[in-house]
């Protein structure tokens, strides 16, 4: 079994800081793809950002140059820097994990609330 813990979400100032972490625990052989998406009220889950095990890293365009995802193997864990943060970034914001076990699966985080006060 896999499991997902996040954390760093909260409330902040427009132009404040925020970082969220992501911890995968369990029968893990590797992690390939790390990522982030979000879901604010009333909208479809979008993807922020992510990346591959080889580094590579795709960004959503609103959140371009702002937000930095940064992964470390050895812990199994991935980061989400959020910078500059602005109103429209307020949603509940889950990790994404592709984790080999014994079969490569998709695996959630449970959410964290980001909160983004004009």
């Amino acid at each position: 079994q896999v499991q997902l813990v996040e954390s760093g979400g909260g409330l902040v100032q427009a132009g404040g800081s925020l970082r969220l972490s992501c911890a995968a625990s369990g029968r893990i052989f590797s992690v390939n793809t790390m990522g982030w998406y979000r879901q604010a009220p009333g909208k479809q889950r979008e993807l922020v950002a992510s990346m591959t095990s080889g580094g590579s890293t795709n960004y959503a365009v609103s959140v371009k140059g702002r937000f930095t995802i940064s992964r470390d193997n050895a812990k199994n864990t991935v980061y989400l820097q959020m910078n500059t943060l602005k109103p429209e970034d307020t949603a509940v914001y889950y990790c994404n994990l592709v984790i080999t076990s014994l079969t490569s699966l998709a695996y959630w985080g449970q959410g964290t609330q980001v909160t983004v006060s004009s």
